[in-house]
C-alpha cells in the first residue's frame, strides 16, 4: 500500500487544524446513510466548510489507505471526477477509530444528458493508459485492496483470463466452499477449468472502478457523475459494465452511449454472468447463505 497517498494524523482535531488552521473547529457532526462497511458523517466546520468523514475500527486504517489509492488512480486518468482526499489517520481520543477525511460532494441538479455524459467519461477512463497502475504484468494493480470488506488480490498477470481465474474467482470459491453441497463444488471446479473457453482477452487493458453499482455513482456540485468507493484494478472494461447490470442497472441511455463510445466485444452476454459471479460470491462470503441461490444460478448458466 502506498502510504504516501494518505497523510495520517493521530486525532481528527489535529487533522482539521492542519488542513484548515488552528482556529477552525468542528461545530457539527451528522450521520450520513449508505454503506455497509464504514460509518459516515458530514462534518460542519466553524469557517462554514463541510467535509466528509468515514470511520471504522482503528485496525482497519488499511481500508482507507486502499480507498485513497483507488481514488487517486481514477483521478490520474483525468477522465471522470472523484472526491478529493484530504487526509486520514487513527483517532486516539474520544472517537477511538480510524478515519478518512475527504471533500464533501454537494449533489446538485443533474446536467442535461447526465447518463450519456457519464457513459462517455467512463469509456474514456477505460481507454486511458494503465502502465502506471501495474508492476510486472498488464492486469492487476500496484497493491491488493478490498471489495467491500473482503480482501481483493491484485497480483499482476499478462493474461486477463488467468488473472480473473486466479485473483477473482478462485479466492472467492475457496472462502465460499463451506456453503456448497458436493455437486455445487464439483461444478464450481469444472467452471474454473473451462474459464478460458468463456472469457476473452480485451482489446486493451482498462482501469476499472471495480465495484460500479448505482450506490457508488453520485451527482457532484457540477451536476455530473462522480465516482466513490472504488475497488480499482486493471482488467477488462466489460467487468465494470457487467457490475452495473447486477443490482438494478443504469438507464438504457447509459448503455447506448457507452457502446457508441466503446463497442463491446462479441459474446459479452455469455460472459456477463461470470463477472456477476465474482460479486455474488463476495456477497455470499460477507453476508451469508441468502446469496447462495444467486451464486448457484450464475454457475448453472455454464452447464
Amino acid at each position: 500500500m502506498n502510504a504516501t497517498l494518505l497523510q495520517q494524523f493521530t486525532s481528527i482535531e489535529d487533522a482539521i487544524a492542519s488542513l484548515f488552521g488552528s482556529q477552525v473547529k468542528i461545530t457539527g457532526m451528522d450521520r450520513v446513510s449508505g454503506g455497509d462497511i464504514n460509518q459516515a458523517y458530514r462534518l460542519a466546520l466553524s469557517d462554514g466548510t463541510y467535509i466528509f468523514m468515514k470511520s471504522n475500527k482503528k485496525e482497519n486504517i488499511s481500508f482507507f489507505a486502499a480507498e485513497a489509492e483507488g481514488l487517486s488512480a481514477i483521478a490520474k486518468t483525468g477522465m471522470i471526477r472523484v472526491p478529493r482526499i484530504l487526509c486520514g489517520g487513527v483517532d486516539e481520543g474520544g472517537m477511538n477509530c480510524s478515519f478518512l477525511l475527504m471533500e464533501f460532494i454537494e449533489g446538485k441538479k443533474r446536467v442535461k444528458d447526465y447518463w450519456e455524459a457519464f457513459a462517455y467519461q467512463l469509456a474514456a477512463m477505460h481507454r486511458a493508459g494503465t502502465s502506471d497502475f501495474t508492476v510486472g504484468g498488464i492486469f492487476g494493480f500496484s497493491s491488493d485492496n478490498f471489495i467491500g470488506a473482503g480482501k481483493q488480490m491484485n497480483k499482476a498477470d499478462d493474461s486477463w483470463v488467468s488473472f480473473f481465474r486466479g485473483c477473482r474467482l478462485e479466492p472467492q470459491f475457496k472462502k465460499a466452499f463451506p456453503f456448497f453441497e458436493m455437486e455445487g463444488k464439483r461444478k464450481a471446479l469444472k467452471l474454473l477449468d473451462r474459464i478460458d473457453r468463456i472469457l476473452v482477452e480485451p482489446e486493451y487493458p482498462s482501469l476499472l472502478h471495480g465495484d460500479l453499482w448505482s450506490g457508488n455513482v453520485m451527482t457532484g456540485r457540477d451536476g455530473g457523475a462522480w465516482l466513490i468507493d472504488p475497488a480499482v484494478y486493471v482488467g477488462h472494461a466489460e467487468a465494470d459494465i457487467a457490475m452495473t447490470e447486477l443490482f438494478g442497472g443504469f438507464p438504457p441511455a447509459f448503455y447506448d452511449a457507452y457502446r457508441e463510445a466503446a463497442p463491446m466485444q462479441p459474446g459479452y452476454g455469455r460472459r456477463r454472468s461470470l463477472y456477476h459471479l465474482y460479486h455474488l460470491l463476495n456477497h455470499l462470503n460477507m453476508f451469508g447463505r441468502a446469496y447462495l441461490p444467486s451464486v448457484m444460478d450464475a454457475i448453472e448458466e455454464y452447464f
